[in-house]
Parts: structure tokens; sequence; C-alpha cells
């Protein structure tokens, strides 16, 4: 049997290479923001001095407080970090990076229930970045704590999500890693509200809590920019009623 092969119109591929140059551009968005957030992290963390800084004992947090002194009742330390302007800067175009890229990803992402949740949680998870910026811990602490439940748990929700979305979608294909990551971002979320460091100290183990998204997405982004320029140029109709969904 003679099988016909489907015809575009010029608006259907201008279509396609118009959502193709999207995703290439969130998908660089989303390679981008782990990097500038640890980037920051490094930088501020050279400018303490007596004590220095410590990514076993400190918090990211300490990073952004503006003002010097003993700091956390459950956990007292002494914190005074010189360039927390920086530190909180940073935090801003992370989470821009992270939203940006997301939203223009979304159509690469596939359809269904579980990857529109995934993607939900992710986004409001990537918003907390934001907010910890403008919400320094020491100034204002509730919404510096809402920043923080944000990541650890709508980020990491998110990240488990992802990790069920059906066979067939984008995300099924890194199934093994986003559950991996999603393990360690509930399992380091938990350790830290607990204050078991489990060897890496009680800072370490927020950062396990903390980074475990923004790295997924960074691998996610460079990912779907692979995927996007090898791809096929070749704009493809909606799969008919019954049959299994993918992804454009």
């Amino acid at each position: 049997m003679q099988r016909h092969c489907p015809e575009f119109s010029v608006i259907d591929l201008l279509g396609f290479m118009r959502s193709s140059a999207l995703t290439s551009t969130g998908a660089l968005c989303l390679v981008a923001a782990a990097p500038t957030f640890l980037a920051a992290n490094v930088v501020v963390g050279l400018g303490w001095h007596d004590p220095a800084f410590s990514w076993a004992t400190n918090n990211i947090s300490d990073l952004g407080n503006v003002t010097c002194g003993v700091w956390d009742t459950t956990r007292p330390r002494y914190v005074c970090s010189p360039w927390h302007d920086a530190m909180n800067l940073a935090f801003v175009p992370t989470s821009l990076l992270l939203v940006s890229g997301l939203l223009l990803t979304r159509r690469a992402w596939g359809t269904g229930g579980t990857s529109r949740a995934a993607r939900w949680m992710l986004l409001a998870g990537s918003a907390g970045f934001g907010l910890a910026g403008v919400a320094p811990a020491d100034t204002h602490e509730n919404l510096h704590l809402l920043a923080a439940l944000l990541i650890f748990a709508c980020g990491n929700l998110g990240l488990i999500m992802a990790g069920f979305a059906r066979t067939g979608m984008l995300l099924s294909r890194l199934r093994p890693l986003t559950l991996v990551f999603g393990a360690l971002g509930t399992a380091g979320s938990a350790l830290f509200i607990a204050q078991q460091g489990l060897g890496l100290g009680v800072g370490g183990m927020e950062r396990v809590a903390g980074l475990s998204m923004p790295v997924w997405i960074c691998v996610v982004g460079a990912f779907l920019y692979h995927t996007t320029r090898a791809g096929d140029p070749t704009p493809r109709r909606p799969a008919a009623e019954g049959d299994h969904p993918g992804f454009s």
C-alpha cells in the first residue's frame, strides 16, 4: 500500500522553526542557571575572613546575610559576608534563567498531567531562588523561609513528578537520572531539616537539598539543546486520537 507523506505549508514550517528557536534559547537558559549560581557561591565565599566560609558548616543563605554577628539559634555560628550584595543579586538572575528556560521550552516537555504538574512545581521552586535574593535571611526571615520551602518542597516534588512522566515524553528519556536527583533532593531536604549532615555537614546537606533541582535542570537543558539542534527539521502533525503522544 502506498503511503502518502503529509504536506506542510510555509506557515507550518515557519511555526516549527520558531518553536525550535524558542526551545533552543530556553535550553541555553536552563544550562546557564546552575553554573551562574554555583560561581556566585564560590566567589562570594572567597570574600569571607576569620572565619573562612565553610560549605560543610555554613548555609547558602549565610552568603547573603547583610549584617555580621552570631546567627541561628538552633545551630549558632558567626556570619559575616562582605560581598552579600553580590550573592543576593546572583539569586535573581538564577531564578530568571530557570523560569525563562522552563517557559520557553514548555512545548518540548510534551503533554499530560504529570508533565504539566512537574513544570508548575519546578517553576515554583525556581521562583524561590529569586525570593531568597530579595529577602535575605537576617532581614526578612519569614519570606526567606518561604523561599526555602519553595525550593526544597516544590522544586524536589517537581523532580519526583518529572521522573514519572509517561513513556514517550521527553522527560521519560531521562527517567533514571531524574529519579536519582529527585531522591537526592528529597532526602537532602529531610536530613537538612533534621540537622543531620551524614559526613557532609549540615551546610553540605543543604546544598544537596537545594542544588539537586538546578543541576538536574542544567542537564535537561543540555539534552534539550542537543536534541533540538540535531532533530528532524520536518514539522510533524499532532498525533491522531489514540496514538501515543509525542513531542515537538
